[in-house]
């Protein structure tokens, strides 16, 4: 090979430098405070998931910056997914979301949807329980079908936050599997997932489909009993005697997955920096506990493979909603 010449190897060590330079003045960290919205009332799942966020995130000093988290509960999620979307393109500004941002446009409850937003990562799947009452009637979830089956006004099932939400959309799934009409059920829509059970628990309402770490310290303290669960397996500790729905006669299974947006227009560098840290925070020791003890299930997605499952999953929801006359 030939040996490059002085001036030669200085115009190439200057071409090189040109062309590094864009690659380096793209890569980004936050600048300012970092705001992450949560679109519910205090306790619920989307409330846990930021609080366990922000407790590994400042723990393991992965931000440059100081975090805080603000709760805009109304609408369904509604005024959450609005406010962020109205940053737009602020990267500094992220929301905890379920499948409200896709079920809330699908029922015409906001015209916002999923694609005014950026999706950065799923977390995890949350899945589904049906509970009542120490002192309820209802002893099985076999004997919940059968009342079903024979006359569905007869039970009253409460759930958060809206009509047409993945707790109403989870007992729909079931009275169809049944052979049921779901437009047939007994419904009640609460604020959040805390007013639910304590309705139940006032016999107020027979039932609530919520997720299991819900109401985990109700099970543990003998005050709820847990009919079926919405997973493929049984979950552990304080579940592990629960049945799935499967194994009572009811073969479904449904999963709600806890996630992160940003505003729409970040730059894929934005986008990169926040999955990354998220997956950092997903491999943590600490965050496998959070996920044990709420009984979450580890399912991290990345940005790209979660656009497209929120295309189908957009689908899929539409049409159970059909089925409950609350979509066309």
């Amino acid at each position: 090979m030939h040996q490059l010449q002085p001036l030669a190897r200085s115009i190439v060590a200057i071409l090189a430098a040109c062309v590094a330079a864009p690659v380096f003045a793209q890569a980004w960290s936050p600048a300012r405070n970092v705001e992450i919205v949560v679109p519910n009332p205090p306790g619920g799942s989307n409330d846990k998931t930021a609080r366990s966020l922000e407790r590994l995130i400042l723990a393991g000093k992965l931000l440059p910056v100081s975090l805080s988290i603000s709760n805009k509960s109304g609408g369904g999620g509604s005024i959450a997914y609005t406010y962020v979307q109205q940053r737009s393109p602020d990267p500094h500004v992220l929301v905890v979301a379920g499948p409200a941002i896709l079920t809330n446009h699908i029922v015409g409850s906001s015209p916002l949807r999923h694609t005014d937003l950026a999706p950065v990562a799923s977390l995890f799947d949350d899945y589904t329980v049906f509970a009542v009452a120490a002192n309820s009637s209802i002893k099985t979830g076999k004997e919940l079908i059968d009342r079903l089956r024979k006359d569905p006004k007869s039970v009253t099932i409460g759930f958060s936050p809206l009509l047409g939400s993945h707790n109403h959309i989870a007992a729909g799934v079931l009275m169809k599997t049944i052979g049921g009409n779901a437009r047939d059920l007994k419904v009640v829509a609460f604020k959040g997932s805390a007013d639910a059970v304590t309705a139940v628990l006032g016999n107020h309402i027979d039932l609530v489909t919520t997720a299991a770490g819900n109401i985990a310290p109700h099970v543990a303290a003998g005050r709820m009993r847990v009919l079926g669960i919405t997973s493929a397996k049984r979950f552990p500790g304080e579940f592990a005697n629960v049945p799935t729905w499967k194994e009572q006669g009811a073969d479904f299974t449904f999963g709600a997955w806890r996630s992160v947006f940003g505003p729409k227009g970040m730059t894929p560098q934005q986008i990169a920096y926040w999955e990354g840290l998220l997956r950092k925070v997903s491999e943590a020791p600490e965050w496998k506990d959070e996920l044990e003890k709420n009984i979450w299930s580890d399912v991290f997605t990345g940005s790209a493979q979660f656009a497209k499952d929120l295309e189908q999953d957009y689908a899929a929801m539409r049409a159970v909603l059909v089925d409950l006359g609350l979509a066309k």
